[in-house]
């Protein structure tokens, strides 16, 4: 199951002007690239380690097979043409953007996020089929929201309807900003203390 599904093609069907920039070298990079932890407690009830590293180059081979793994069932539901879905991972797929989850050492997923003029915009989210239903999402998230809330940044992304991941984004404290045929835009702004349930 997907735990997020953001469109690659969200410039072109959100109605909200955007500006797309990609984190710049320097200081911004370094703050961006910093890697987190957060202990979890997993099925085992054992704590555990959950990490954000920058992307590699070869790292873009697995966000693809992570990406089609989990995209599948919403490709095939929407009747998406798989060489149009292929060739625009690949145009839009930006290791400066892309941060790799890793737990306890472990790869279990990645995200791409684009900085905006005054919001963090969450491109893509992914977590492994074997480690979903274990919080690693919602803690990634958690993170996220904790770092455009330091710099007083909104944090928005785009789910597709018919995907579950809208309830946890809701808990999040997340809201429908605006709707079309095929996703919800969603936005959460940094004032929102509180809102999110644990």
């Amino acid at each position: 199951m997907v735990l997020s599904c953001l469109s690659w093609k969200w410039r072109e069907r959100s109605s909200v002007k955007m500006t797309e920039r990609t984190y710049e070298e320097g200081t911004e990079a370094a703050s961006a690239a910093q890697s987190f932890e957060v202990t979890v407690s997993m099925l085992q009830n054992r704590p555990v380690q959950i990490g954000l590293r920058p992307a590699l180059e070869h790292d873009f081979e697995y966000c693809r097979r992570l990406y089609f793994a989990e995209m599948r069932w919403i490709i095939d539901e929407l009747r998406l043409d798989r060489n149009a879905q292929e060739t625009s991972f690949g145009q839009q797929w930006n290791r400066a953007q892309v941060r790799v989850i890793a737990l306890d050492g472990t790869d279990v997923g990645w995200l791409q996020t684009i900085r905006e003029d005054n919001e963090i915009f969450v491109a893509q989210m992914f977590v492994d089929g074997p480690f979903q239903r274990r919080g690693i999402g919602t803690e990634v998230m958690k993170r996220l929201i904790s770092e455009a809330a330091e710099f007083g940044l909104a944090v928005c992304l785009n789910v597709v309807r018919i995907n579950p991941a809208r309830r946890l984004y809701e808990r999040l404290g997340f809201r429908v900003t605006h709707e079309d045929d095929r996703k919800f835009y969603m936005k959460r702004d940094p004032d929102d203390v509180g809102r999110s349930s644990n």
